[in-house]
């Protein structure tokens, strides 16, 4: 295996090895069979122009294994997402994560969990101007004042909340009541502010704290029923669709009748209205006119140990400044981030340790095929190349997170992030996706072309990656003519086909939307977008699979028809002109044709049309085609 691919010949050139169709199994429907459709193709080496262009045709990699999904055909359709940097608007969200980072710099950030911080050394000052361009609008000087500690004890509190809402979810999804074929929205739980609370307070009580968790729920129970609908597959998990009232208001009223039998939230009652739960203080507190009314945790049994571990973690945190490093280096084997990735997938993704191997870390985040370019003076090529990159976070000395990136022509494409689970309340990958962003706003100074992030693929269908869209404003690829759509015209449309067309709408313009052309599903996702915001942190980049492993070939299996469609489509192109390697030699097809018999011929022609249908036509004779 490879760290990258060796520069030392005079000329750098793209090999690859055509893999054709590969069927997997899926882990986002988590479907019984191999329905995962791609094609596949394994890259000894690649230039960065030319993987810029793949990527622009829906194409991204897993090590030194390329891969593009078959989007009629596979189970979740993966949409190539990008979004130009210079055009970033933050959301609120994203500005609190980040003022979340400064304040634990500044050392007024109140940890209230043990997170295992009191071992780290403290330093003086933090190192990131990229982000605070971001959002300096917003950020502004937090001091260590009363309100503030006020105001994180409530952050902590409403993660609490939130977290017991999550069980309450978790245990009717066990039960049937909710289906567990699908992904649920994780809750979050917001402060009411107090001209809201005025107006909602009921008797002697003050309402705290909301969430509408119960409309994410709902709507994304009525897009599964929408789309099981469209393949008459309709099934829920005790009862049908109409036998049961999964709508905003019975799923809250469920949760709060849940949430108070728990009896874990001392000096709180959970009441459901209008689809919304709320949080009430069961005392009085006057009206004071502040915002910032915090209940206690409640303590858990045995947690002498664990209040002493608070208690020293929080007095580690206050008034102490640390230094947080962003350093880029190039894609190489470091036993330092094995061990934290080691750590997170274990801890994160619950892989078991015999599964996460130095070999397959290797395979998958270290080895690439790009060539490595060196930084130049005149405006071509950014300060740390062009190439494959881990960007380590590291705090006081400590490596906390490290971003796997290439940095391409035209972009950063951000492939995996993985952190260190004891920061896991600085949310990370959203974090490290705000850097990522001035990063590419940054070295614009430096290379003109490199305007755009790229943010892996985006699976309408997966809860999960709902997020990316989020960074606003982004833009989805068009799986048949690769022109770019913004996010917000191709999301409804994706409500109601998880394949389409994206760029047959590209010149609808927001006002050209009518009610009827958006279903219902898409108005409930924009009503509920801030919601959103708040789930648990998602990772970057954490679509890719290493899908050149546990996959099959399956270029015989195409059914009757679309054989047929598909054998018209690939005939109309020239195959001539592919650019053959074939024992060192470098040809063009028409150069060897003869050197074939008709059956030989046949085959590999049909190949070679399959090749180019799906890397394009000046790709095919650019980059070697080797047959050995």
């Amino acid at each position: 295996m490879k760290n990258e691919a060796s520069s030392s010949n005079s000329k750098e050139e793209s090999l690859v090895v055509d893999c054709g169709r590969r069927r997997s199994s899926c882990g986002y429907c988590k479907s019984a069979g191999r329905t995962s459709i791609s094609h596949g193709l394994w890259a000894h080496s690649i230039t960065v122009n030319d993987y810029q262009d793949l990527l622009d045709r829906g194409w991204r990699r897993s090590g030194c294994f390329l891969y593009k999904p078959e989007m009629e055909r596979t189970c979740c359709p993966s949409y190539t997402i990008r979004l130009k940097a210079s055009d970033f608007v933050p959301s609120k969200e994203q500005r609190r994560v980040y003022r979340r980072m400064q304040r634990f710099l500044d050392g007024t950030l109140e940890v209230g969990k043990p997170m295992e911080l009191a071992d780290d050394p403290n330093a003086s000052k933090h190192t990131g101007s990229s982000v605070n361009d971001l959002v300096s609008s917003s950020s502004g000087n937090e001091s260590l004042s009363c309100g503030t500690k006020r105001k994180n004890k409530a952050e902590e509190f409403m993660n609490h909340l939130s977290n017991q809402i999550d069980k309450v979810v978790h245990a009717y999804i066990e039960s049937g009541e909710f289906p567990s074929r699908i992904q649920l929205p994780k809750a979050a739980v917001k402060m009411v502010s107090h001209a809201k609370r005025k107006l909602s307070v009921q008797g002697s009580e003050d309402l705290l704290y909301s969430s509408n968790i119960a409309f994410q729920i709902a709507a994304t129970l009525r897009r599964t029923r929408s789309a099981e609908r469209d393949v008459h597959q309709l099934r829920t998990s005790k009862h049908s669709a109409e036998e049961v009232d999964l709508g905003p208001k019975s799923i809250a009223e469920k949760l709060a009748a849940s949430l108070n039998q728990l009896a874990t939230i001392p000096g709180l009652s959970i009441r459901a209205c209008n689809g919304h739960i709320n949080f009430y203080s069961t005392a009085k507190c006057g009206s004071s006119g502040k915002d910032d009314q915090v209940v206690s945790l409640p303590e858990e049994s045995g947690s002498g140990s664990q209040s002493s571990s608070t208690k020293k973690s929080s007095e580690h945190c206050q008034g102490q400044k640390r230094k947080l490093e962003i350093r880029m280096k190039r894609s190489t084997f470091d036993p330092e981030e094995y061990a934290l990735y080691k750590r997170y997938q274990i801890k994160v993704h619950n892989d078991t340790p015999d599964r996460v191997t130095e070999s397959s870390y290797r395979r998958f985040l270290v080895d690439t095929p790009l060539f490595f370019v060196s930084p130049s003076t005149d405006g071509m090529v950014p300060p740390c190349g062009f190439g494959s990159f881990h960007q380590q976070y590291i705090i006081d000395g400590k490596l906390v997170a490290v971003g796997v990136v290439d940095v391409l022509p035209r972009c950063l494409s951000s492939k995996y992030l993985f952190w260190d689970p004891d920061y896991a309340f600085l949310s990370l990958g959203k974090y490290s996706a705000l850097q990522e962003i001035g990063w590419v706003k940054e070295n614009q100074a430096h290379c003109a072309s490199l305007q755009y992030y790229y943010m892996g693929y985006y699976i309408h269908s997966c809860r999960k990656m709902i997020y990316k869209a989020a960074y606003y404003p982004s833009e989805l690829l068009c799986p048949l003519r690769y022109q770019w759509v913004p996010c917000h015209i191709a999301r409804p449309l994706l409500d109601k086909k998880k394949y389409a067309v994206l760029s047959d709408f590209a010149s609808l313009q927001d006002g050209e939307f009518s009610q009827s052309c958006i279903p219902e599903s898409a108005m409930e996702l924009q009503h509920d977008e801030n919601g959103l915001e708040d789930s648990n942190d998602v990772l970057m980049g954490e679509d890719e699979q290493m899908i050149e492993i546990e996959s099959e070939s399956s270029d015989e299996e195409l059914e009757p028809e679309t054989r047929v469609l598909g054998s018209a489509a690939i005939d109309d192109g020239d195959v001539t002109n592919v650019l053959v390697g074939l024992r060192g030699s470098r040809l063009r097809y028409k150069d060897l044709q003869r050197a074939f018999g008709p059956s030989e011929r046949n085959y590999l022609e049909t190949q070679l049309h399959s090749y180019q249908r799906v890397v394009g036509v000046e790709l095919s004779e650019r980059m070697v085609y080797s047959l050995g």
